[in-house]
């Protein structure tokens, strides 16, 4: 059974974002049997004596009402759960109230929600969640542009990329791994398919997605890929060149020596 969440005013969500992906070993020893965790699709339950809080399959843990002692105490029993964990969990607040009948509202980062349903804190918790992955894709897209702004400048000053071959390649390596990290997980930040089993809820969820800005960033993202992949295509090209380059200094050398071997 899932415990409803108090409506006392000016109640905490914490959103926090723990690591890349949760380990399937962990979810029945560790999540489900030892942590008292209840499944809900690609998300987790589990309750505290004041609060709960959704933990979800790519990393985002969504606590409401939790103490800050519960949570930090939950975080430290996850840590070992994720793939590539994070040493200091991206961390975002909201607060909340509840007014029974009514709309849900948003407003300066603080939710009236309809009804104390944990159902409707879990649709909630999903936009949250995508909210905070998008976040971390965001800034590892950004990163990357911002570290390999120089090779279009150096393109367009002296015709060419002043890296090695084996530079090249693996700069093209570390462009690529970013690029099809976030392409891989981009179906998480679709609506949902819990909303498939519960479409009365899919409206509070579309009104908070909107409230975040999700659609419009994942566009902003969509074009940041974009530029990743036309310095993956620049590099390709620059490395290629080199690479004929070489075999073209090969070949004139082979020439040369079979012609004075050939003289002398």
């Amino acid at each position: 059974m899932i415990t409803h969440v108090s409506s006392a005013p000016g109640k905490r969500i914490t959103i926090a974002l723990l690591g890349a992906h949760l380990k399937q070993e962990c979810i029945e020893t560790k999540l489900i049997h030892e942590l008292g965790a209840v499944r809900y699709r690609d998300a987790y339950c589990m309750t505290r004596s004041a609060g709960e809080c959704w933990l979800f399959d790519y990393g985002v843990l969504v606590a409401w009402d939790l103490s800050e002692g519960d949570r930090l105490a939950l975080c430290d029993a996850l840590q070992d759960c994720f793939d590539a964990p994070l040493s200091r969990p991206a961390i975002e607040q909201y607060t909340y109230t509840v007014e029974q009948g009514q709309p849900l509202t948003v407003h300066h980062d603080v939710l009236s929600l309809p009804d104390e349903q944990a159902l409707t804190r879990l649709a909630l918790s999903h936009a949250f969640a995508q909210s905070a992955k998008l976040g971390h894709f965001e800034d590892a897209a950004q990163q990357v542009i911002q570290r390999n702004a120089y090779i279009s400048k150096q393109l367009a000053q002296h015709g060419k990329v002043a890296l090695r071959r084996r530079e090249l390649a693996k700069l093209r390596g570390v462009l690529f791994d970013t690029s099809s990290d976030i392409t891989l997980h981009f179906g998480l930040l679709d609506t949902p398919e819990f909303f498939w089993d519960y479409p009365e809820l899919e409206d509070s969820y579309q009104k908070l997605a909107k409230y975040l800005d999700l659609q419009p960033r994942v566009d902003i993202l969509t074009k940041k890929l974009a530029t990743i992949q036309s310095l993956l295509e620049v590099l390709a090209a620059e490395q290629y060149h080199k690479h004929s380059a070489f075999l073209e200094w090969v070949i004139i050398w082979l020439i040369a020596v079979d012609i004075t071997i050939y003289f002398f």
